[in-house]
């Protein structure tokens, strides 16, 4: 089964260029320009992975994880960025994040940390899954 991405960036065509090459490795790739345009979507739908450019005008990468992780802990989310510091580092991965990785972003490295991504939030949606059903087991009286 194709891995389910999300790009967000409000580069244009850093968009349409990494799409296009993920889609080629066989992902289904969805895109958004903004930080909230991808948050509607992240409420809308799911994804295997998200990858979140760090810089972006409206609202940063960091706030933009804050956000998504808020609303969909299980969410895997790989920070993109042209301005890579040790403290973003730390401070995305106190928030939730997977990676951070540095533009442009090796895509042969990027695609594996999408499937461990995927691999990564199965695991995770299955415990959630359980944890439901041995909630409704205990808690019902049958």
């Amino acid at each position: 089964m194709a891995e389910k991405v999300l790009l967000v960036d409000d580069e244009k065509d850093f968009l349409d260029v990494m799409a296009e090459r993920m889609r080629a490795r066989g992902m289904e790739v969805k895109t958004a320009s903004s930080p909230l345009e991808a948050l509607e979507m992240v409420a809308k739908e799911s994804f295997d992975a998200i990858i979140l450019d760090l810089q972006m005008p409206e609202m940063d990468g960091l706030e933009a994880l804050e956000k998504i992780k808020a609303k969909k802990p299980e969410l895997q989310i790989i920070l993109l960025t042209g301005h890579a510091t040790v403290q973003k580092g730390v401070e995305a991965m106190k928030l939730g994040a997977m990676d951070l990785l540095e533009k442009p972003a090796d895509l042969s490295d990027l695609t594996a940390k999408i499937k461990a991504a995927s691999s990564r939030r199965m695991l995770l949606v299955e415990k959630q899954s359980e944890e439901k059903i041995k909630k409704i087991l205990t808690t019902k009286a049958w």
